[in-house]
This record gives C-alpha cells, structure tokens and sequence, in this order.
C-alpha cells in the first residue's frame, strides 16, 4: 500500500505521501516540527491543532484540510485517519486501511503522558511504519514528574541566590511542556520570541501558557530570579548574554548521555524528551500486533535488527533521504 521514494512515503491508491521532504501536490502531515512539515505542497492534511501551527511557519496562505482523531476520509477506497501520537500538540499517527489491510505511519511519538499533548494511543495494523530516535537499551528516561519536580527545585535555588534560570528546548513542543510543568509561584517566567510565537499561534485554538515576552527592551532588573524559556539555538547568543547573571540548562533526551551536558556547555541537563525511550518503543511496536515493521529515523538497523531477533517480526530498515534531527535537539 505505501512506497518508501525519494520524495517521501507515497501512497498511490489516494496519490498522496505522507511528510514529503520535496514538494507534491497532496501531503498528510504528522506534526508541525521542521523535518516533518515541509515547504512547497500544494495541499495539507493534518490535525486540526497543527494547522495554525504550519501558518505560522510555512505561510498564511497555504491550502490545509485538517482532521480531528480518528475523523475517517475515504479517497479512491482508502479510509484515512489520524490517531494521538503524543509527541507534541496536534501530532498524529497515519491510519491507512484499503480492502481489510490496514498501514500505521507512527510519525514521532511518546508513550509518556505530557500534560499538555493528547497521549499516544497505539493502533492495531497489520505494517507499521515506528521511528527510532531513542531506539538503543541505553537510552531508559526517568519518570517525567521527578524531571519537572528537579526543574522547579533548581530553579528555586537560583531564584533564592539571585540567579535568572534560562531553560532551552523546542520553541514547538518540548517548551510547551515545560511551560506546563513550571512552579508559577517561583517567580516571574519569560519567553524567547521564537517560543512566544508558537504560544501565541496555539493560543488561537485555545491553549494558553504562561510567560510574557522577553522584549529586547525589557528592564533586566525585572528578570532577577525569572524563569526564561529559549530555544536551544539561543546559546551563546547576544540574546542570551544580556540576561546574566543566569544558570542554564538543556531539556533532552540526549542528556540521558554521561558527558553530553558537559560537551553542550550547559551548567545542567534534564532528561526529558518528546520521543519514546527504548522500552517504550519496543511497548509501541508490540501493541499494534503488527507482524511488517519498518523502521526510520534513528537506529533503524540496529533496532529493525532487535525486532526481528527479539520478537520474530518482518522488520526492515528504511533510510528516509529527508530524515534529520528536528528542530535543534530532540
């Protein structure tokens, strides 16, 4: 039913990819993060969340349609849906039915519950295509309210010694989360722009976050033991050098790692991650009962490899030409 081409994951029964890296005319997209939805379609489909989303970073006046979860459109006789991936706002799963054979495109996913995403909801299928960004035993996160409850202690801690707390992830989704989680009573919390922006164009769907922006004209004095919420590419930044004196630290997945907290710079690291961890990926794959498993975006050799050897399980790599790290840092 689905190809894996150079343009992206073609469906020719409804002639349509799903996250193309090159311009088509029909798209299904996953979720808004840059190396999923891409410029130049001339049409989208997505959830209805991620559309002011894909506005505001591909342009006004591109042409969407959007869905609801489980919202069922038929073209040519292929049922299509969308189903909660729990990764950020408004992600979704790819349901594919046509003639009793069903196809599940995973997009980016996480198993944990965020608070702010609608939780992941694994789809039984008989092909399922599962990213693999974490797909390595290594990576085991803890639980993500120990992280939230270190966040808010750290940032107390500084706040008590006049220290702004500069904490970077995602403008689009792992800043969202954060933002949930943050202790208000602390003190004051900021927002980059790029972060502010995201807020303002999900507040139009309703969703509401705190934090004001971070105007460059702002009276620093104001900030003494605030909160700001930033982008990873903001280190190093003169942005950020006017906000001093501050204690920094990366939200990552990839801080799971010994010595990648070092090697980023940061004063901490926090493991925390829009993306499921080893155990839970294999959880995902498992509960969909699929017995065709390809796997993209990551340590696909390594965990097709795994899937085959553990489970018994027709898995394969795919190396999607347009696969890359999204945003800044997972």
């Amino acid at each position: 039913m689905l190809k894996f081409t150079k343009q992206g994951i073609y469906c020719p029964q409804a002639d349509v990819y799903i996250d193309p890296w090159e311009p088509v005319e029909r798209a299904i997209i996953t979720h808004g993060h840059s190396d999923h939805a891409r410029w130049g379609m001339q049409y989208y489909l997505c959830h209805r969340h991620t559309a002011p989303i894909l506005r505001l970073r591909l342009g006004p006046d591109i042409t969407i349609q959007t869905l609801d979860y489980e919202e069922v459109i038929a073209i040519n006789g292929l049922r299509i849906s969308l189903h909660p991936a729990g990764h950020i706002i408004g992600s979704a799963q790819v349901r594919l039915e046509y003639r009793g054979e069903v196809w599940v495109v995973s997009g980016d996913y996480k198993w944990t519950d965020d608070g702010v995403s609608t939780p992941y909801e694994p789809v039984p299928c008989h092909h399922f295509v599962t990213e693999s960004t974490f797909g390595l035993p290594i990576y085991r996160f803890p639980d993500p309210a120990a992280v939230f409850s270190d966040i808010n202690t750290w940032w107390s801690q500084n706040a008590t010694t006049g220290m702004n707390t500069v904490l970077l992830g995602y403008a689009l989704g792992k800043s969202q989360t954060i933002l949930h989680h943050l202790d208000t009573s602390v003190g004051p919390i900021f927002l980059h722009g790029a972060v502010a922006n995201v807020n303002a164009a999900l507040a139009t769907i309703g969703y509401d976050f705190p934090g004001a922006y971070l105007a460059a004209d702002m009276d620093r004095h104001t900030l003494k033991g605030a909160a700001i919420v930033a982008p990873p590419s903001a280190f190093g930044s003169p942005w950020l050098k006017k906000l001093a004196p501050y204690r920094i630290a990366l939200c990552s997945g990839w801080m799971q790692l010994r010595g990648t907290r070092r090697r980023k710079g940061v004063d901490r690291g926090f493991v925390l991650s829009d993306h499921s961890d080893w155990q839970q990926l294999n959880r995902a794959v498992i509960a969909t009962g699929a017995e065709h498993v390809y796997v993209t975006h990551g340590y696909e050799g390594q965990f097709a490899q795994w899937l085959r050897e553990r489970y018994g399980l027709r898995a394969s790599e795919v190396h999607l030409q347009g696969a890359a790290i999204e945003e800044d840092e997972p």
